[in-house]
């Protein structure tokens, strides 16, 4: 009996410790500072580009807009958590090393011109429980001292 009772608690334990995907109950969903905004929306539904393939990952989109300053560069990273770790996976890498720079120049330069970054669609893993939108930018005037904000979306954000 009293095996029988330790196994039911363990299934029971072992069911309230599962995580929960991130899934947003309402969408867009914006976080924002006095420098940066971002905004978590459904994803763009085009032909050509993915659609969200249950148990495996869903589809957003990410919008990133320059709310006040004058940045010289600017990079913007995300992430997804992993259950039962301490890593963060990023959602795509750099295409080209060598001219970060530039790219990060030319980026100041739109976001600074009102014009924002957008990711149409994005693949989340299911096993997420995070999305966390990383902003890395240097001022003009003080290009050498890199500033950063980290927006994190945990599903239970609201509009």
């Amino acid at each position: 009996m009293f095996t029988i009772c330790t196994l039911c608690l363990m299934g029971f334990f072992a069911q309230a410790a599962e995580t929960k995907a991130l899934t947003f109950k309402e969408l867009p969903v914006k976080q924002a500072t006095n420098q940066w905004a971002v905004q978590i929306s459904k994803a763009k539904e085009e032909k050509g580009l993915a659609k969200p393939e249950k148990g495996k990952y869903q589809t957003y989109s990410v919008e990133v807009k320059k709310i006040s300053g004058d940045a010289a560069a600017a990079e913007i990273h995300l992430f997804r958590n992993h259950p039962h770790s301490a890593t963060k996976f990023s959602l795509f890498g750099k295409r080209h090393q060598s001219n970060d720079n530039e790219e990060a120049v030319s980026l100041a330069k739109s976001l600074n011109k009102g014009l924002p970054v957008r990711y149409n669609n994005i693949l989340l893993a299911e096993k997420a429980t995070e999305l966390e939108v990383d902003i890395i930018w240097t001022e003009k005037g003080s290009e050498g001292r890199a500033l950063k904000e980290t927006f994190t979306f945990t599903g239970n954000d609201r509009k």
